[in-house]
């Protein structure tokens, strides 16, 4: 993925990236650190809402710059995960999926938690996602 990165990010938006980053990453820990799943505290927590609502309004900001990626990864990474819940939900309530849906919700928690790590690493290096 090749992308336009001529501008030069202003430090408000390189603080609101990682604060964006930060607000997800609380919710995916709440779920670590309580009975929650990590892929369901990501998805219902309120950091992660506010989050992606943040993503979603300074994106058009960071265009052509390398905090563009970083907002769109963070945008696909709930998009996606939601889709995953769905279909994790959708095989448990087969009561005969549940042997294939926690473990696809648990191994969805650990792809949420590897993306945003991957992310926050780019984004301290000033670098685009991918």
């Amino acid at each position: 993925m090749l992308l336009d990165t001529t501008r030069t990010p202003t430090p408000s938006l390189v603080k609101i990236t990682y604060i964006t980053y930060a607000l997800h990453i609380f919710s995916a820990l709440n779920g670590l650190l309580s009975p929650a799943f990590i892929l369901t505290a990501f998805l219902t927590g309120w950091p992660s809402i506010i989050a992606l609502v943040i993503s979603y309004i300074w994106r058009d900001d960071a265009e052509y710059t390398y905090l563009y990626s970083h907002l769109n990864w963070l945008i696909s990474t709930f998009w996606r995960a939601l889709v995953w819940l769905v279909v994790a939900w959708l095989l448990i309530i087969t009561v005969v999926g549940v042997v294939i849906g926690l473990p696809l919700m648990l191994l969805v928690g650990l792809w949420v938690l590897y993306r945003l790590g991957k992310g926050f690493f780019a984004l301290n290096d000033r670098r685009v996602v991918s």
